[in-house]
């Protein structure tokens, strides 16, 4: 898969390479209108981001007081998947992504994505970034049957990948809680969808720029 490259880094998306948030909270307030409920504010879908779309729909009827309708939360879950295919076009990318995952490259490291965003969306999310060509391996959040920070998912990246030393890299207490359970170093971006201090969440390295990352991760590895 790698042509021999047995050093990986494999990555979180949302909150970590991308800033997906306003794609997400126009998504959901679409849905939010088409049955009736009220809008959500940025803040309240951003901070429902991170445990996969099931999660993030229960977040949301949580906050409408529907929580217990089990039917409705299929029916969410289903039409957000559908709006999350095309999702893209609020989107941007991390300033110094691009950068960091060309150094990496060259190093070079085998790249690998591992998600709990579903793997359609975030394949095409990352092909319309111009991202897609980096990853050989994406594991998102449907790709088995649990999600992080179950460390399966993070497993089958590292196997697909073919890797033997390997940093995850994430911006949340879900990533950091993978890694942890996958035994895998974990460098923490600040910047992304955590809920709460840096200082509260298990981390080898904390970065705010992305051009300190691959400094970061041959430490770590070294």
């Amino acid at each position: 898969m790698n042509g021999g490259v047995t050093r990986a880094v494999i990555f979180d998306l949302d909150g970590t390479l991308i800033d997906s948030a306003p794609d997400i909270h126009a998504a959901a307030n679409t849905l939010m209108a088409r049955h009736g409920f009220a809008p959500f504010t940025p803040a309240e879908t951003r901070s429902f981001i991170g445990s996969g779309v099931p999660h993030f729909i229960t977040c949301c009827l949580r906050e409408r007081g529907r929580a217990g309708d089990a039917a409705l939360r299929a029916q969410l879950i289903a039409e957000f998947i559908d709006l999350y295919e095309t999702a893209v076009t609020l989107t941007t990318v991390y300033p110094g992504v691009a950068g960091a995952l060309e150094v990496l490259a060259a190093e070079p490291y085998a790249l690998g994505l591992c998600t709990n965003k579903p793997q359609g969306p975030a394949r095409a999310v990352l092909s319309h970034l111009g991202l897609d060509a980096h990853f050989p391996v994406v594991i998102g959040g449907d790709s088995l049957t649990v999600r992080k920070p179950d460390p399966a998912p993070l497993r089958a990246a590292v196997a697909g990948l073919g890797a033997r030393d390997v940093v995850y890299v994430g911006d949340s207490e879900v990533d950091a809680e993978t890694a942890a359970r996958a035994g895998l170093p974990f460098a923490l971006y600040t910047q992304g969808y955590r809920k709460g201090p840096v200082g509260d969440i298990t981390h080898d390295r904390a970065f705010d720029d992305f051009a300190d990352l691959p400094g970061i991760v041959s430490e770590v590895l070294a």
